[in-house]
């Protein structure tokens, strides 16, 4: 027995989609930039240094010093051995005034004056150490460093960009089908 049938033939909807992708472009120019670095100020001030020698005093150890310094090593020396003349003789009177008190004291003052004293004998250094003086003053420098700081002129450049937007297009690529058929129909 044939039954009767039903046929269903379908065909669903396709959507087709097209897209167009967007552009975009961006650049950047360089920055303008302009630097300059001002010299440093510099000042350098010197203070010599002193050296200083005094040798007056080897020379006088030497014995040729000034006619001035020798006129007056003399005449102290002679001002010196007065004093000790003018000593001798006064201790001398006295010892004779009191000659009731016993002892010598003419033989005692004739050996005194008849003789000269006897001279030290000994290593004597001419000139005479650390006789030369010296002194010095050492030299000073002052340094003076103004920095100048450098001039940066910088100019900005805005970034360039241009945009196109896309596209996204919608349509129907297929559209949906129903078919149904009947067969073996009784009639």
């Amino acid at each position: 027995m044939k039954l009767p049938q039903i046929r269903m033939q379908s065909q669903l909807a396709q959507i087709q989609i097209e897209t167009t992708a967007a552009k975009q472009q961006i650049s950047q120019p360089q920055a303008e930039l302009n630097i300059q670095q001002p010299k440093a100020e510099v000042s350098i001030r010197t203070t010599p240094g002193k050296l200083q020698i005094d040798q007056s005093k080897a020379w006088e150890d030497m014995n040729l010093m000034h006619i001035s310094k020798r006129i007056e090593k003399f005449a102290q020396e002679g001002k010196s051995a007065l004093l000790q003349g003018i000593a001798r003789r006064a201790r001398q009177g006295n010892e004779l005034m009191q000659i009731e008190n016993g002892g010598n004291p003419l033989i005692n003052q004739a050996i005194q004056n008849g003789h000269d004293s006897k001279k030290a004998l000994g290593i004597k250094f001419i000139p005479s150490h650390f006789s030369v003086r010296t002194s010095y003053q050492p030299a000073e420098v002052k340094i003076d460093v103004n920095a100048n700081k450098p001039i940066i002129d910088a100019s900005v450049r805005k970034p360039q960009f241009s945009y196109q937007p896309g596209k996204v297009e919608t349509s129907l690529k297929q559209r949906q089908d129903l078919e149904i058929s009947f067969t073996n129909l009784l009639a």
